[in-house]
């Protein structure tokens, strides 16, 4: 493990808006492993890349004593600052810099917020399965660990167990958690076959990266790690996310079955899907029409069963169609990544 990761390139693409006084702790902070970091200036008005000026190249050495690191040879890391003309977001941020490291022909490609919420030492756990071919995306989950939970805030909590499960619904991978969770690492291969400027340039980011690697047919894994919670202020607006997150989703959602059993392919799931939709519908619309304009005195056994029997059908259709759904998230098979063994027996 040791040897491969010494063996490829690592970028790290560090968003920047109003972080001045974390950013250069962080870069400061990261793995020796680290080949490339791009740090993304997105019209920030506090002037966080600032605290970086005259840094082209880093070389961090770390003390042998800290296990985590120790084993891997220090490398000179050449900084990448890129600067936004007009603010786009954390995912128009992040569309620039993996466009830098694909232009620097990284291998993997981390993303590393720049607030120092997320703990350094951890990268080697999302790096790990890349390197293994167990993973093409692997991202950070904080509710792996019972005893970090309770250092989250309670209503992130809850919101995020809810968004959770609405992402899965949305995306098809349904065995993750924390779809939120920044702190992530894609192969390049996977990377390239994302449409990166069409992804949503804001804080839906990482949930619609998700919905299209599923259609891409990429293997996510969720890797364990607790939060850090200090003194930075998010700029997440929680209204705005109840209202917009929703609206997202659902076109997310809409767009991966279209994709994925209409045109990709058509199998059991496009037909129960096609077929259970329109019953599901047609009796749950037909019943409330009822229910509202007739009279109940008026309402006929017939009238019951065209309520009730395509109601019924059709949620036992979807059923299926979702169980499909689950059973068709992407996973590894025993084939190699030929591009990867090749830069790793070099």
């Amino acid at each position: 493990m040791i040897d491969k990761l010494n063996s490829i390139n690592v970028a790290v693409v560090i968003p920047s808006y109003k972080v001045r006084p974390f950013l250069k702790d962080v870069v400061l902070g990261l793995p020796a492993y680290v080949d490339f970091i791009i740090v993304v200036d997105d019209k920030c008005p506090d002037k966080s890349y600032e605290v970086l000026d005259g840094v082209d190249e880093i070389e961090i050495q770390y003390n042998e004593a800290n296990e985590a690191v120790a084993p891997f040879k220090s490398k000179k890391k050449s900084v990448h600052i890129i600067h936004h003309e007009v603010n786009q977001g954390v995912g128009g941020a992040m569309v620039s810099g993996y466009k830098k490291a694909l232009e620097l022909e990284a291998d993997v490609i981390v993303k590393v917020d720049g607030d120092g919420q997320m703990d350094p030492k951890f990268m080697i756990h999302l790096l790990e399965p890349l390197i293994e071919n167990r993973a093409d995306y692997t991202k950070g989950n904080r509710f792996r660990d019972l005893e970090a939970l309770k250092s989250m805030p309670s209503i992130r909590l809850f919101g995020n167990s809810v968004l959770s499960f609405l992402v899965k619904v949305a995306s098809g991978y349904w065995t993750i958690m924390d779809p939120t969770n920044g702190y992530t690492a894609i192969y390049k291969n996977t990377l390239e076959k994302l449409p990166l400027d069409s992804l949503d340039k804001r804080y839906f980011f990482e949930s619609d990266i998700l919905i299209n690697l599923n259609i891409t047919e990429a293997v996510v894994k969720d890797v364990g790690m607790p939060a850090k919670y200090g003194d930075e202020v998010s700029s997440l607006s929680i209204k705005k996310t109840l209202l917009d997150f929703p609206k997202k989703l659902f076109k997310g959602l809409v767009k991966r079955i279209k994709l994925k059993y209409f045109i990709y392919d058509f199998n059991a799931g496009s037909l129960y899907t096609a077929v259970g939709l329109p019953l599901f519908a047609f009796g749950t619309l037909y019943g409330i029409k009822t229910w509202i304009f007739t009279p109940s005195v008026n309402i006929t056994a017939g009238t019951d069963l065209m309520i009730v029997l395509p109601t019924i059908l059709g949620l036992q259709f979807l059923l299926q169609a979702i169980n499909i759904d689950i059973k068709s998230e992407p996973h590894k098979d025993l084939d190699i990544k030929i591009a990867l063994l090749k830069k790793l027996s070099e």
